[in-house]
């Protein structure tokens, strides 16, 4: 009796066992890429800034921007003021961009604002960059490098700019490098799609003509990549150049960001997972495959919850019965595969030490992500703009 107990605590960890297993291989393939030549001939590219009430931070945002390492006459700058209440679009001229004012009462979100932008395209290629984003001098030689190569999609690595603001931050920087740098070097390794994260996004002129872009979801970047690989087209993953935005270090608003995301998230998941799996079987696609299998990897901290309840029943079997191999092995698999995936995210972030220091409190983290569960079912639709640090503690209204 108390062996097939194990065996069936064991068969039942085969769902988590199999996600660890995907992790532990996107680790051990997360070398740096290979970097492609670039172009003959510079592409001309648009670089979108959809802003919302962003007068703080936008005029150093398309300073920046305007200073990336490209011609000056094969650029420019469009800062999209969406359902603005302040100065964005006064100081966004007047820093150098091309301002697009838009309104509605009715469609509010980041996904309008970039249909709005890419309906009055210029150049060859688009490039998206949130309003509060720090990105490296190299972004669009990197871009038009892999547009030389037949790339129509790609995502810039996306990282933590403000790491070191609390213990927060510093997690969430090496949840980063895990999510969008180990996932995004192994996939792009073996030639799928990383997926799109919002900023640092680039896409040719000619695949938005054939995919527009609808996506309006509060996650309308995981929406779009989506769309793409069911159009037959992947996101290549851009290592070399990067895009850090600031993410907020109090627990109100870090929770409040949480919720919207991972309450996408799961709409995303149920409307997704079958069709792409279907899709899949069908085409043939490892593409298709591989970005439903993302879609059904739970938070870290879940898996993590999940590993430690299998490691404490395998023990238990053990105490109590004498068995429990079974249980254990599955259990230490788990654990082997989260760390290293967690040791390589924590490597290729840059934290140092201090990350080191951090994981210590993991745990305190998972906490606050477990009490987020009950918060989904009332993620906001609508574009909700994220507190800056610089603006105090309380938590600015939804547009």
């Amino acid at each position: 009796m108390s062996l097939l107990l194990d065996t069936l605590i064991a068969v039942a960890a085969l769902p988590l066992v199999l996600a660890c297993g995907y992790l532990f291989v996107l680790t051990v393939l997360s070398w740096r890429p290979r970097l492609p030549l670039g172009p003959e001939v510079p592409p001309s590219f648009d670089i979108v800034v959809p802003a919302h009430n962003e007068a703080a931070g936008i005029a150093s945002t398309v300073k920046s921007l305007l200073a990336l390492e490209w011609p000056q006459d094969k650029r420019r700058v469009v800062v999209v003021a969406d359902n603005c209440s302040d100065d964005t679009a006064r100081l966004a001229r007047e820093a150098g961009a091309v301002v697009l004012e838009r309104a509605s009462a009715t469609h509010k979100g980041k996904g309008y604002a970039l249909q709005y932008a890419f309906d009055r395209l210029e150049g060859d290629a688009v490039v998206v960059v949130d309003a509060d984003t720090r990105v490296t001098p190299n972004l669009l030689i990197a871009f038009a490098a892999r547009l030389a190569k037949g790339a129509q999609a790609c995502q810039a690595f996306y990282g933590v700019d403000n790491s070191q603001a609390s213990w927060r931050t510093t997690l969430m920087a090496i949840a980063f490098a895990m999510f969008h740098r180990v996932r995004g070097r192994g996939r792009e390794n073996l030639r799928l799609s990383c997926g799109l994260k919002g900023n640092g996004m680039c896409f040719t002129k000619a695949l938005l003509q054939k995919v527009p872009h609808d996506a309006f979801s509060v996650v309308e970047d995981l929406e779009f990549g989506i769309r793409l690989g069911k159009a037959g087209e992947r996101v290549w993953y851009v290592d070399e150049a990067q895009v850090y935005g600031e993410m907020v270090s109090s627990e109100q608003a870090s929770r409040s960001q949480r919720v919207r995301w991972e309450g996408g998230r799961q709409a995303m998941v149920r409307a997704h997972v079958g069709p792409l799996l279907k899709a899949a079987w069908q085409q043939k696609s490892g593409v298709l495959f591989d970005l439903a299998v993302d879609l059904l990897i739970p938070p870290l901290s879940y898996l993590g919850l999940g590993a430690a309840a299998l490691t404490v029943a395998g023990a238990l079997l053990a105490i109590v019965t004498g068995t429990g191999a079974a249980t254990s092995s599955a259990a230490a698999l788990c654990v082997t595969a989260l760390s290293l995936y967690a040791l390589r995210g924590w490597a290729l972030s840059g934290t140092g030490a201090r990350g080191l220091a951090m994981l210590a409190a993991t745990p305190l983290y998972v906490v606050w992500k477990v009490g987020l569960m009950r918060k989904q079912a009332s993620a906001p639709k609508s574009w909700v703009r994220t507190q800056r640090e610089a603006e105090g503690a309380k938590e600015p209204e939804g547009g």
